[in-house]
């Protein structure tokens, strides 16, 4: 932690470490799109193309948040989330699409996903998701502490 100085004579602030949260999307307009919008926050966005290069980055990199997009080659979202759930199922995971289809809104939630939001993301909306969702997984690993 970087401590900074608040502006008052004998306060000093802890500056907390940038909340790192993953983008998983197979379109890099979106991934860009998101990053910047993170990081202008004060986020540390890292962003993945594949859920299998999300999945593989897991030992290393544990994000306090994951966006995830549900309709991807390779390895889709849900096939994600289901990995995901046995791997790191403290990680919060936002469910993104542009392509809703009937039940799978049910469907990500009853999988574990914390919020299921349609495409075009409202910027808002997504960064108050982001918050309620590492408040929730925070008080939840402070329970079983």
């Amino acid at each position: 932690m970087v401590p900074y100085t608040s502006g008052h004579e004998g306060s000093a602030i802890t500056a907390m470490p940038a909340l790192k949260v993953a983008i998983l999307d197979d379109e890099e307009p979106v991934r860009k799109a998101l990053g910047r919008l993170l990081r202008v926050t004060g986020m540390d966005a890292q962003s993945y193309a594949s859920g299998q290069g999300f999945l593989d980055s897991l030992a290393a990199v544990h994000p306090a948040c994951l966006i995830l997009d549900l309709h991807m080659p390779g390895l889709s979202g849900l096939q994600v989330l289901e990995k995901l759930k046995a791997l790191a199922p403290s990680i919060p995971t936002i469910v993104i699409t542009g392509h809703d289809e009937p039940d799978n809104e049910a469907r990500c939630l009853s999988m574990g996903a914390f919020a299921y939001i349609r495409k075009p993301v409202d910027d808002d909306l997504l960064l108050r998701t982001i918050d309620e969702a590492v408040q929730q997984s925070n008080a939840a690993q402070s329970r079983h502490e």
